[in-house]
């Protein structure tokens, strides 16, 4: 394996599996190829997409998806998808339930009395919902005429709890009283935040959605990117891909972190000063090297191909350094030696020689997930109820590729905390709804899984509008 790794250090091992005959690469490599990656291509063919690496390695199988469940629906919310019985794959011991239905239902918070709230930011409204048990008691709207209401945190200051919503173009807090089923006194902590709305960018703003998060005295505001790639953003007011941190009260504005193309799911490590996200990377990204990628014996340098794209640049976690810069759009993570200690490939079009930004420069990764996943809430699990075994982790909601050849993501990744500080490999932890990658068939696409407060997760579907109740028993 070393001396195909030298020959070749920046093609994957299912690139290696196109460039030589299956019997050849098996012998010389001593490796495995499934069926799956090898069978079928040869060295001038452009290949059926699969992942650069596979998502999961080395992870504690006892922690992941493993059997297949019968999503249980009351009768109330029975309407389509679930006109039909739908099946989820949960890790065992563990049932889901349709918890509530609300549509387009994005970023959730639960209250400190155990109340959720949904966010819907093309309706400009907060949805509360009561439990009753494992499905909905009451439900009311809790805020409503907001500007695009994304990301929802609870935050306490001195004796004073606020409920925080980030609108696209500013930041707004209430007085939260435990049971009020509607928010008033709103107040505006950050104003003119980028939006579509700015005269500059003419209605077109490509990652409008803010997320935030608290810690102490202080707010932090992902402000993402309003274009695929671009320069503007780099030199905009504020920078247009990255994150702010403010004052709990909105002053004292400065500049935490940059080259992030959209932050999401921003979120503390409970109990630390670490400030975690996940970040939605480029797309149609140009081959960065004066190789033959395509296998049809010419220079690919700066050709966008739908294999190379299909598994580059890789989406990340990253536990974000204050003073951090992550590349964009300058330099992009490469994950064909793995999603651990990733290198910075130049941009083929914007840093062909790296002028722009040394990649060598760039912060490091924590830890990288495979392309287009589009990873968007986050949440830590050590204040959950779930079982001990995942109480020093988090997971991930997968909203899912919406321009490969074939669909990933469309789940529900737990990716456990080491002692050393580092991420362990992702484990699936609620998949099945993507039914048909290659045919693009899919019944839903998570956005945000948060704890109950109880012994469960919650978990939001903008594709069905529904709110999941994943239960251990």
């Amino acid at each position: 394996m070393s001396n195909r790794t030298t020959r070749y250090p920046h093609i994957s091992i299912q690139r290696l599996c196109m460039r030589l005959p299956i019997s050849k690469f098996l012998l010389s490599a001593g490796l495995t190829c499934v069926a799956a990656i090898c069978s079928g291509r040869d060295g001038g063919t452009a290949a059926s997409p699969v992942p650069t690496v596979p998502a999961i390695a080395h992870a504690d199988p006892t922690l992941g998806a493993s059997q297949r469940v019968e999503v249980a629906v009351p009768a109330d919310m029975a309407s389509s998808p679930f006109n039909e019985p739908r099946a989820l794959i949960v890790p065992r011991g563990f049932s889901i339930s349709v918890f509530a239905r609300v549509r387009n239902a994005r970023f959730m918070a639960v209250a400190p009395n155990g109340d959720l709230l949904v966010s819907n930011p093309g309706a400009g409204n907060v949805t509360l919902l009561r439990p009753n048990g494992k499905v909905v008691g009451q439900r009311t709207t809790f805020a409503f005429g907001l500007h695009n209401p994304h990301d929802i945190v609870f935050h306490t200051l001195g004796k004073t709890t606020y409920v925080y919503i980030a609108e696209s173009n500013r930041i707004i807090r209430a007085p939260y009283i435990g049971g009020q089923t509607t928010m008033s006194t709103i107040q505006t902590v950050v104003d003119h935040l980028p939006d579509a709305s700015d005269p500059e960018l003419k209605g077109s703003y490509g990652h409008q959605l803010k997320n935030i998060a608290l810690n102490g005295n202080k707010l932090y505001v992902s402000i993402g990117s309003s274009c695929n790639v671009c320069v503007s953003d780099t030199v905009s007011d504020p920078v247009r891909n990255a994150i702010y941190e403010y004052d709990a009260d909105g002053g004292n504005r400065r500049l935490y972190a940059r080259g992030l193309r959209n932050a999401e799911g921003v979120r503390f490590n409970p109990g630390t000063n670490e400030l975690w996200a996940v970040v939605n990377n480029r797309d149609n990204i140009a081959y960065p090297f004066h190789k033959d990628w395509d296998g049809d014996g010419s220079d690919d340098f700066g050709k966008v191909m739908q294999s190379y794209v299909d598994g580059h640049p890789p989406e990340l976690l990253i536990k974000v350094k204050d003073g951090g810069h992550y590349g964009w759009p300058y330099c992009n993570a490469n994950p064909d030696a793995g999603l651990d200690n990733m290198p910075y490939d130049r941009d083929a079009l914007l840093n062909p020689d790296g002028k722009k930004l040394d990649c060598s420069s760039v912060d490091p990764v924590t830890k990288g997930i495979a392309a287009h996943s589009a990873p968007l809430g986050m949440s830590f699990l050590q204040n959950s109820g779930l079982p001990e075994k995942y109480r020093n982790g988090l997971v991930v909601a997968f909203h899912g590729c919406w321009n490969c050849s074939a669909y990933n993501g469309h789940k529900i990744v737990f990716y456990p905390l080491k002692a050393d500080g580092s991420v362990g490999d992702g484990v699936d932890f609620v998949t099945g709804w993507l039914t048909d990658a290659k045919g693009k068939q899919r019944w839903g696409r998570p956005v945000d899984a948060v704890p109950d407060g109880k012994t469960g997760l919650y978990i939001s579907d903008d594709h069905s509008g529904t709110i999941y109740l994943l239960t251990k028993g």
